[in-house]
């Protein structure tokens, strides 16, 4: 549990500085890095279940940087999805 949050907040970091306009970038501090955390565990959740599990890349009972890789693309897919949303609420 504890590789998890680690990992998730390692992949979450990444894709943060990888994806232009990151509706999270105004925050700072405990926030900021639960924000990173919670992004990069659905990513990985999500890159997990995309390419692992639906299209059969990478391995599920060993950590490879595979694995890294999908989590990165699902973090960044979260987070694009985010700023949809959250940028769609906000408008009058």
């Amino acid at each position: 549990m504890f590789g998890a949050v680690i990992t998730g907040f390692i992949v979450g970091v990444i894709a943060r500085a990888l994806t232009p306009g990151d509706v999270f970038r105004g925050m700072s501090g405990p926030t900021s890095w639960l924000a990173s955390i919670a992004v990069g565990l659905g990513g990985s959740l999500l890159g997990y279940l995309v390419f692992t599990a639906g299209l059969g890349i990478g391995d599920d009972d060993v950590f490879d940087l595979g694995g890294i890789v999908g989590a990165v693309i699902g973090t960044v897919v979260v987070l694009l999805l985010a700023g949809l949303v959250m940028r769609g609420r906000t408008r009058p």
